[in-house]
C-alpha cells in the first residue's frame, strides 16, 4: 500500500476564503436591507405577533435563526462522519475502508459548531426559543404558560447549556478516539487498533442513539414549544444522515475527478450511491410517517405544527414544504433507480448537491415557521449565512483530510476493499 495525501493547493484555499467573504458581503447587506426595509414591512404582522405572545421579527432575531439554524446543519453533517466510521467498524465493513477517511475529517467541524452553538445560544436565545423567557413561568403574569411552565424540568437555560456541553464534549471526545487509533494504525501497524475502534464504536453507537435524539429535541422540537413529536428525534437523525451521506458521497467523486483515491471504482461508488437512494427513501418514510399520523388524528395540538408550514402564515412555506419533498425523495427516487445511475460519477453528483440544498430547506422548514412566523424569507441574510458556514466548514474538512493518508495503509481489511467487487 502506498501512502496517498491531499494537497490543498493554494487556488482551492483562495475560493473558500473568498466563499467566506462573499458570504459575509451579502449577510451585512442583507442586515443592512432588514434594518431599513424589513422593520417597517412587518410591522401589522409584528403587532400580531407580539399580541400572540411572540416577538416582532427584528433583523438581530433573523440573524439569529440564521445562525442557529446552519450551525445545526453542519454540525449533524459533522457527527454523521464519526457515526458512518463507527457503523462501518461495528458491522466488520471491509468495502468501505478506502473511503474512510473522508467521514473521519468531516468531523473536524465538531469543535467549532460547539463553540458556535453556545456563542448563539447565550447571545440570541430569548430570539430562537420562546420557552427562555422569564415571564412565561411567573403564575402572576399575564402571559404566564401552564402547559411550558410544566415542562421546565427539561426546558431550562443551566440544564440546556449543561447537555449541549455534554453532547458535544461525547461527540468530540469519542471522534478524536477513534481518528486517534485510525491514524496510530497507519504508523504501526498490527490488528489491535482496529479491534479497539470497534469497541470506541460499540460505546460511541449508544451514546449517539441517545444524544441524536435529545440534541433534535433541544436544538429544533423545543422551538415549537407546544408542539411535540414521538418521531422527532427519528426525523431530524434521518435529514442529517443522508445529508452526510451525501456529502461523503459527494466528496468521493470530486476527490476522484482530481486524479485522487486511484484504487477506489465503480462498485464502491456503486454502494456509496445505494446508501444515497435507500435514505432517501428512509427520511421519506419518517416524514411521511410523522405527516400521516397527525394529519388522519386531526388533534388540534397536533396538527398546527403542518397547518403554520401548509395554510398558515399566508401560505408562506407552502411552495417550500412541497420543494422539500420533490428535492429530498423524488428527484433522488427518479434518478437513481436503476444500477446504472448509482454507478456513474455525473448522477451521483447531481443528486447529492439536491440532497444537500434540500436538507438544508428541510432544516429551514424546521426552525422558521416557529421562530420568524411569516415574516421569514430567503433573502440575502440566507444565502450569505449559508455561504459564510460552507466555507469555515470547508475549510476545516479539507484541512482535516490533508493532515494523513487517504488511503488507510494498515488497516486489515484494505485489500477487501481495493479488490471490492458488487
Amino acid at each position: 500500500m502506498t501512502e496517498e495525501r491531499l494537497i490543498i493547493s493554494r487556488k482551492t484555499n483562495n475560493k473558500f476564503f473568498l466563499m467566506i467573504a462573499v458570504g459575509v458581503v451579502l449577510l451585512i447587506a442583507g442586515i443592512i436591507m432588514a434594518a431599513a426595509g424589513g422593520g417597517g414591512e412587518h410591522h401589522a404582522e409584528g403587532a400580531e405577533a407580539a399580541a400572540g405572545g411572540h416577538e416582532a421579527v427584528s433583523w438581530s432575531k433573523r440573524l439569529f435563526v440564521n445562525l442557529w439554524m446552519n450551525n445545526v446543519y453542519f454540525t449533524g453533517i459533522a457527527l454523521i462522519g464519526t457515526f458512518f466510521v463507527a457503523v462501518q467498524y461495528v458491522a466488520y465493513a471491509g468495502w468501505s475502508v478506502l473511503i474512510k477517511r473522508i467521514p473521519e475529517a468531516l468531523s473536524y467541524y465538531l469543535p467549532i459548531g460547539g463553540v458556535v452553538m453556545l456563542l448563539v445560544f447565550l447571545f440570541g436565545s430569548h430570539d430562537i426559543f420562546h420557552w427562555t423567557h422569564e415571564y412565561l413561568y411567573d403564575i402572576n403574569d399575564p402571559r404566564y404558560d401552564p402547559i411550558i411552565a410544566g415542562k421546565s424540568g427539561y426546558l431550562n437555560t443551566v440544564f440546556f447549556l449543561v447537555r449541549m456541553a455534554v453532547y458535544f464534549g461525547l461527540w468530540i471526545l469519542f471522534f478524536m478516539w477513534l481518528r486517534r487509533e485510525s491514524i496510530n494504525e497507519d504508523l504501526y501497524g498490527g490488528t489491535s487498533y482496529y479491534h479497539k475502534s470497534i469497541r470506541i464504536s460499540a460505546m460511541f453507537l449508544v451514546v449517539f442513539g441517545i444524544t441524536s435524539s435529545t440534541s433534535a429535541w433541544d436544538w429544533v422540537l423545543s422551538i415549537d414549544t407546544h408542539w411535540f413529536s414521538t418521531m422527532f428525534g427519528w426525523y431530524v437523525f434521518a435529514s442529517w444522515w443522508v445529508s452526510g451521506l451525501a456529502a461523503i458521497t459527494l466528496t468521493v467523486i470530486l476527490l476522484k475527478q482530481n486524479g485522487y483515491l486511484k484504487m477506489v471504482n465503480a462498485n464502491h461508488i456503486h454502494d456509496l450511491g445505494k446508501f444515497v437512494f435507500a435514505f432517501s427513501i428512509f427520511w421519506t418514510y419518517i416524514w411521511f410517517s410523522q405527516f400521516m399520523l397527525i394529519w388522519y388524528a386531526n388533534i388540534p395540538e397536533e396538527s398546527i405544527y403542518y397547518l403554520e408550514r401548509l395554510g398558515g402564515n399566508e401560505g408562506h412555506y407552502k411552495w417550500i414544504f412541497f420543494t422539500n419533498l420533490i428535492i429530498n425523495f423524488v428527484f433522488p427516487f427518479l434518478v437513481l433507480m436503476t444500477r446504472d445511475a448509482k454507478r456513474q460519477m455525473i448522477m451521483l453528483k447531481l443528486v447529492t448537491i439536491a440532497i444537500l440544498i434540500g436538507h438544508w430547506l428541510d432544516f429551514y422548514l424546521m426552525m422558521m415557521p416557529g421562530t420568524l412566523q411569516g415574516s421569514a424569507s430567503l433573502g440575502l441574510m440566507e444565502i450569505g449565512t449559508a455561504l459564510l458556514f460552507l466555507g469555515v466548514f470547508l475549510l476545516t474538512f479539507t484541512k482535516g483530510l490533508a493532515k494523513a493518508s487517504l488511503v488507510p495503509l494498515n488497516h486489515p481489511f484494505v485489500e477487501e476493499s481495493v479488490h471490492h467487487h458488487v
